[in-house]
């Protein structure tokens, strides 16, 4: 009776917590499409620095809508050659770290400019997210893993 209601309690917390993963990723699309936008209606004073910017956003932004409707859609469960769990971890260490990098040299470069300095704030902002996305999906994946070995 004890194991049965761990179980519930554990299925309960691992649904919350998508719903949450879920949550913070359209968090992070909306405040990566942002940064896009204040870089993007901008004048720029580097161009390279900006245009590694706009990459580095719309990129993680199409990838994290990709997951997204994945997810959304359940193509994990047709595609099963591919480990997603895995997958969604790489994507959100990969693009997060290039998300911190182009922020800085967006910070660095911005010359007190109001549109690229709040490009640059909300590119902070999407790699805080990202990488709370990324702990999420990372805790989701070794929950239900352990959850699968047990039962």
């Amino acid at each position: 009776m004890g194991a049965s209601s761990w179980l519930v309690a554990t299925v309960a917390q691992v649904r919350t917590q998508k719903r949450a993963l879920a949550g913070v990723g359209r968090w992070a699309s909306v405040t990566l499409l942002v940064a896009f936008t204040c870089v993007r209606s901008s004048a720029w004073t580097d161009y390279s620095a900006y245009s590694y910017f706009e990459v580095v956003t719309i990129c993680d932004l199409i990838m994290i809508l990709a997951f997204y409707l994945i997810h959304l859609f359940r193509f994990y469960r047709v595609l099963t050659c591919i480990s997603w769990p895995l997958s969604e971890l790489l994507h959100y260490l990969i693009g997060t770290l290039l998300l911190l990098i182009a922020s800085v040299v967006a910070a660095s470069k911005s010359y007190n400019q109001s549109g690229l300095v709040a490009g640059a704030i909300f590119g902070f902002v999407a790699t805080f997210l990202c990488l709370a996305s990324l702990w999420l999906s990372y805790k989701i994946s070794c929950v239900t893993q352990s959850t699968d070995v047990s039962a």
